[in-house]
């Protein structure tokens, strides 16, 4: 035995615990390490997306022209008979008198998976993110004041900050990858942003909706889920996760186009790139926060 080797100790010598200490558990984060920064600057995107678009005279013209463009004709839209709202249509959730029902399934959703998986926290905090999101936009929306700057006409006067169409799908999106097991959680953020695409993009073209109300409830979905997330035992908080490579680009080149498609009018090009572009970017905001990063599966070394 050479000086540089070293005895093999038996696993109860007082020494042995101080030569192999157990490695740390990096799937459950601790607080410390879980910045509260992301909700943070959901918040702030929030409201720097109302003040700029909804309280300056140049952010409310620029929406309202918008509206102004091609014959503003919902029957120009390509997913018009999807929406519900053309006679004897079938809506697509959560369009038109399906948001409630498409809303109460969710939390149905949420907790059957719960009781099923046995996940308090997640299950609580995935409640928390839908309800704060949903009945959020409610109260933001009877107190956030829209004034008219610009002597807008009366109908676009009528629409809310934050939508609540898009903040359905954004919310039910969030909560289920908190839900899912950390296997699962890429693909349900996958299904959940497509859909999230197509709504955004489909109310911000249709009228329903301006572009920042679009905008303002996808960021609201993210500011409460990144708080929930920072609020939860470290044993309970969702870690790094591993995803195929290729699953990202995958996602959101889908998501761009089905926002493209979405958001298409047959009377207006600059209203329908305008349209996919928010639904677009509310699916990207809401993968980002759900996935982020991805952690890359680790091959054993041979030791």
């Amino acid at each position: 035995m050479t000086q540089h080797d070293s005895p093999i100790l038996p696993a109860h010598h007082p020494r042995a615990s101080r030569q192999a200490p157990e490695a740390p558990d990096n799937h459950s984060p601790s607080r410390s390490t879980r910045s509260w920064m992301p909700a943070l600057l959901y918040t702030l995107g929030f409201l720097t997306v109302y003040l700029l678009a909804i309280c300056t005279p140049w952010g409310q013209r620029a929406e309202n022209a918008l509206f102004g463009l091609g014959r503003a004709n919902p029957e120009d839209v390509w997913i018009y008979p999807l929406s519900g709202a053309a006679y004897g249509s079938t809506p697509l959730p959560p369009l038109e008198l399906s948001a409630k029902p498409t809303l109460m399934v969710g939390l149905a959703v949420i907790v059957l998976l719960t009781l099923v998986r046995r996940c308090w926290w997640q299950g609580c905090a995935a409640l928390g993110v839908v309800v704060l999101t949903t009945g959020g936009k409610e109260v933001l929306r009877s107190i956030l004041p829209r004034p008219d700057l610009v002597g807008a006409p009366e109908n676009l006067l009528d629409q809310g900050f934050p939508s609540g169409h898009t903040a359905i799908p954004a919310a039910l999106t969030l909560a289920a990858v908190l839900l899912v097991s950390p296997r699962i959680r890429p693909y349900a953020a996958t299904a959940g942003v497509l859909w999230l695409a197509c709504i955004a993009a489909y109310s911000a073209t249709n009228g329903g909706h301006r572009p920042s109300e679009v905008l303002g409830a996808a960021l609201l979905a993210c500011a409460c889920y990144s708080l929930a997330t920072w609020l939860l035992p470290p044993a309970a908080a969702p870690g790094a996760m591993w995803s195929p490579r290729a699953l990202p680009v995958f996602t959101l080149t889908l998501a761009l186009a089905i926002a493209l498609v979405s958001g298409a009018r047959n009377d207006t090009l600059t209203r329908s790139l305008v349209s996919a572009a928010t639904g677009f970017v509310c699916a990207a905001m809401v993968w980002y926060a759900a996935v982020g990063r991805p952690a890359r599966r680790t091959r054993p070394t041979l030791g």
